[in-house]
């Protein structure tokens, strides 16, 4: 089944989201703001999406630029500060089996659905 981890707070989720909805598809909706997810799960999306962890962080929040910006982190340490602060977390993220995308620009979902 497909997968949207989605932020109804985000355009570009939003976006996503209508993309799935015409497409006909069965799909789940999985706002992570509301559950949080594990570091297990995202490292399972981080391999889906084969990337590092640093390049599924929201380099523009707040958090980021006062908390963590220019600190040395290892992977385990970004993944730590994405299960503490899941807004980190770029999106919308779309599963499709064995294969992700990060739905920016939203058209990407497209190639995976």
């Amino acid at each position: 089944m497909i997968k949207i981890y989605h932020n109804p707070r985000c355009s570009k989720s939003r976006q996503g989201l209508s993309i799935l909805e015409e497409s006909g598809k069965a799909f789940e909706t999985i706002k992570y703001l509301e559950n949080d997810l594990t570091s297990v799960e995202i490292q399972d999306i981080l391999i889906k999406l084969d990337i590092k962890p640093i390049d599924l962080i929201r380099k523009n929040e707040a958090i980021w630029k006062s908390d963590f910006k220019g600190k040395e982190l290892t992977d385990n340490d970004l993944i730590a500060a994405m299960v503490n602060h899941p807004k980190l977390i770029e999106r919308p993220i779309v599963i499709n089996g064995d294969n992700a995308v990060i739905g920016r620009p939203p058209e990407a979902i497209k190639e995976i659905i």
